[in-house]
């Protein structure tokens, strides 16, 4: 019973203990890197075995102390590069939001002036409207045809020539099979 209460204690204590010390890492390591503190070597220093040792200590904490300043280096370049790189997101979204509403309302003019197209041929006499779209290149008049009311898009092509009004005709299907 005493023994379980006992472990248990120290599982308390040292638990905390343990994440103050993770914390304060650079504190507490930092001071222990010194493989020769002062009078370490008193008294010893006729043993050649211990005075390479010490001086393997102190060359390897010296090795330590390097690393670990190199790590501290790159852990605070890389904290750089990272609120560089969010800076730079934020940038690309904000940019890709712009374009996005820019695109949108370039799309939207765009089908404002085709409906208007489609209106003034909607509103054309078929035989005019006819020889206006053959002069045009085949697929724009193809395009046209495809969005007037189809009541005048028949009448138009009957108005048309038969060879431009199969190529018309080809071009229309060409571009629904497209569309798929």
């Amino acid at each position: 019973m005493r023994k379980r209460v006992l472990t248990f204690l120290g599982l308390v204590f040292s638990v905390p203990a343990g994440a103050v010390i993770v914390q304060h890492h650079d504190a507490v390591f930092g001071s222990l890197a010194f493989a020769e503190p002062p009078g370490l070597m008193e008294g010893c220093g006729d043993v050649p075995e211990a005075v390479a040792l010490a001086t393997e200590l102190r060359d390897r904490g010296l090795r330590v102390e390097r690393y670990l300043e190199t790590l501290a280096d790159r852990e605070r370049e890389l904290q750089v590069a990272e609120a560089s790189l969010r800076a730079r997101l934020t940038e690309l979204k904000a940019a890709k939001a712009s374009v996005r509403s820019g695109s949108t309302h370039s799309q939207t003019r765009l089908q404002s002036d085709i409906d208007r197209l489609v209106a003034v041929y909607d509103q054309m006499k078929p035989v005019d409207a006819a020889a206006v779209l053959t002069s045009l290149p085949a697929d724009f008049a193809a395009e046209i045809l495809m969005r007037v009311d189809p009541g005048a898009g028949a009448k138009i092509i009957a108005a048309v020539e038969p060879k431009q009004a199969a190529l018309l005709t080809t071009h229309m299907g060409a571009r629904s099979i497209n569309r798929k």
